[in-house]
């Protein structure tokens, strides 16, 4: 199949998780499974809308549906998360590198997302839970803007009663019966149990709540190598081809979106990147 040319998938369920984000799951019109790594993502097609990059949120392992959770922010967004079951949408991919949860193995692990960033990180966190064995401490440290924009709740909860997974849920701005943590997801870092030294990170959100946890996770004495952020900037072909989504000398289509931060901080620090 040609890279360029989307694959017709059927859409078989669909869930509200916020207000303006619906997780959707896709079958193939023409059967199997198209096997992707934590960190990848997918450019969905909304026929007669145009196509968007979407990180995939399912399970690496599990041999299910394709996942997508999806933020109704534009045209083509909002005409994705409408789509009904039944109702077709185009794929393509994967394109894009992964997150290092082989390379982590025998160390701590630290997750910190914020809104929206949990689903690029929910393969992850999956890939390393089902092989929990090979890991050390498993920290997963998540926020967003207010309880109703949390993703996952279920899960979440599912996570922590596991007990062998430290799960820290913040929010900037309580509403009322709201019993959890207040205050921004890079202040959870600093009492998070985890060896610094040796710890693997993976970080993806908003790009001023990652600058701020790199700040914490390097406060604590993580090495930037083994920082880990997903970069999501105006993809639009998947393949390297366009430009669009030029980071200094690198596409982040091509080679990213994940990015080690010892690579990435240079380039962060100029403000016309």
């Amino acid at each position: 199949m040609s890279a360029m040319a989307p694959e017709p998938f059927t859409v078989t369920a669909r869930r509200r998780e916020t207000p303006d984000t619906w997780t959707l799951e896709l079958e193939p019109e023409g059967g199997g499974r198209r096997p992707f790594a934590p960190g990848q993502f997918n450019m969905l097609y909304a026929f007669g809308n145009g196509e968007s990059a979407i990180s995939i949120s399912g399970d690496p392992d599990g041999g299910g549906p394709l996942v997508h959770t999806v933020r109704a922010v534009g045209l083509t967004t909002a005409a994705i998360c409408r789509a009904q079951p039944g109702d077709a949408l185009g794929v393509r991919g994967p394109f894009g590198n992964a997150w290092p949860v082989g390379a982590a193995e025998g160390g701590d692990v630290v997750i910190v997302a914020g809104g929206l960033g949990l689903a690029p990180l929910r393969p992850a966190i999956r890939a390393v839970l089902a092989r929990r064995d090979r890991y050390g401490r498993v920290a997963l440290l998540y926020g967003g803007r207010s309880p109703d924009l949390l993703l996952y709740r279920d899960e979440l909860d599912g996570w922590a009663a596991r007990g062998d997974v430290e799960v820290a849920v913040t929010v900037d701005a309580a509403r009322r019966g709201w019993r959890g943590r207040v205050g921004v997801v890079p202040a959870l870092v600093a009492g998070a149990a985890f060896d610094a030294p040796s710890a693997t990170a993976l970080v993806c959100g908003p790009e001023v709540m990652m600058r701020f946890a790199v700040a914490a996770l390097r406060d604590r004495g993580v090495p930037a190598a083994r920082i880990h952020l997903s970069m999501e900037r105006n993809m639009q072909c998947g393949i390297g081809h366009c430009g669009h989504c030029q980071l200094g000398p690198t596409l982040v289509c091509r080679d990213g979106p994940v990015y080690s931060y010892d690579l990435l901080g240079p380039w962060l620090a100029i403000r016309e990147l």
